[in-house]
């Protein structure tokens, strides 16, 4: 079952504020309940947190994020096909190319 905008805003206040607590990390709420890039980063740098620190319950709020922001991922995913079918190439991240 997938999660209404303001279910998964809820979440990423709670991990605003756990990440903010526990890390000194501020994060954007919104953002992070709407762009599945940038959740994915936020799960991600999470996790390597929570595996530093041994934080289970910051483990399960970023999990928790994952699978809420799971069907907006799939989309982007799906938005993101060219018209062949194949994923489009990777674009360069910083202007000038640099990665």
């Amino acid at each position: 079952m997938s999660m209404s905008e303001s279910e998964r805003i809820a979440l990423a206040a709670r991990l605003h504020v756990a990440l903010r607590r526990k890390h000194g990390r501020v994060t954007d709420t919104e953002w992070m309940a709407t762009n599945a890039e940038y959740a994915a980063e936020i799960v991600r740098m999470t996790r390597a947190h929570a595996a530093e620190t041994k934080d289970e319950d910051l483990y399960l709020l970023a999990t928790r994020l994952e699978q809420a922001m799971e069907p907006l991922a799939r989309a982007a995913r799906l938005a993101a096909r060219t018209a062949d079918g194949n994923p489009p190439k990777p674009r360069p991240r910083f202007a000038g190319g640099l990665r």
